[in-house]
């Protein structure tokens, strides 16, 4: 039988889950702790949904940040800023170090990815692509060897072409930009534009991902924020009241 090591403190104080098992699980039991116990025995868990998320997030970070062979620091003071906002001073400083040392650790990123797309709903999913694009893009330009890692790291969590690329729009400015956020073409009518806000405002609200905490909605919030602005851009451009 498979054991995982990882003590009860080490990942943000959280509960067994299915991140401990496959890829993910292997990931963390290299860096945390001293519990052990075996896979039939975590399989007996759903751990919190929040944590599940954390550990995904800290995995796929570390991929992104190691995709272009530098680890830059405006990448970890983000990292850091974002996990204080969001845990609290005490996890976010477990949390980072975590992050730390999975750095050290080589990535399947392929197999890790088909384990979150087993385990998290597609909402949290798109909000994970979302925050790897906000680290990716914290030193003020994004790699092209990020942005690959990131496109690759979607199509393997089963992320849509369209939001997907909606997405992305929120990082890469251009004449398209706030249509490619609502997921719609230019040349789409008026009437066509308000649908497609409306459509997006429920898709991207950010009650979506309320299971994971509030703590996470701020992300998801942010991400909202987008949708609205894209939506203004296009009403003001066109003149639509």
């Amino acid at each position: 039988m498979k054991k995982f090591r990882l003590s009860g403190s080490s990942l943000l104080g959280a509960g067994l889950g299915w991140w401990l098992l496959g890829p993910v699980g292997a990931l963390l039991g290299l860096v945390f702790g001293s519990i052990e116990f075996d896979e039939r025995e975590a399989e007996q868990y759903e751990g919190n949904p929040r944590d599940g998320f954390v550990a995904s997030l800290l995995v796929l970070m570390a991929a992104v940040m190691k995709a272009d062979g530098k680890v830059v620091k405006a990448e970890l003071d983000y990292v850091k800023l974002y996990l204080v906002r969001s845990l609290g001073e005490s996890h976010a400083s477990d949390a980072l170090l975590s992050l730390r040392e999975i750095l050290k650790q080589d990535i399947d990123t392929r197999q890790v990815c088909n384990q979150i797309a087993n385990h998290v709903d597609y909402d949290s999913r798109v909000q994970l692509v979302h925050m790897l694009f906000g680290v990716a893009s914290s030193d003020g330009h994004i790699p092209e060897s990020e942005r690959n890692e990131i496109a690759f790291i979607a199509k393997m969590l089963l992320i849509s072409l369209p939001d997907y690329n909606s997405v992305e729009a929120m990082y890469y400015k251009n004449v398209d930009s706030a249509y490619k956020v609502l997921e719609i073409a230019a040349s789409a009518s008026d009437d066509e534009v308000k649908k497609a806000y409306r459509k997006m405002a429920v898709k991207f609200h950010p009650d979506k991902v309320a299971h994971l905490g509030e703590e996470f909605q701020q992300s998801a919030k942010e991400k909202f924020q987008k949708v609205n602005e894209a939506f203004e851009q296009i009403k003001k451009e066109r003149g639509i009241k």
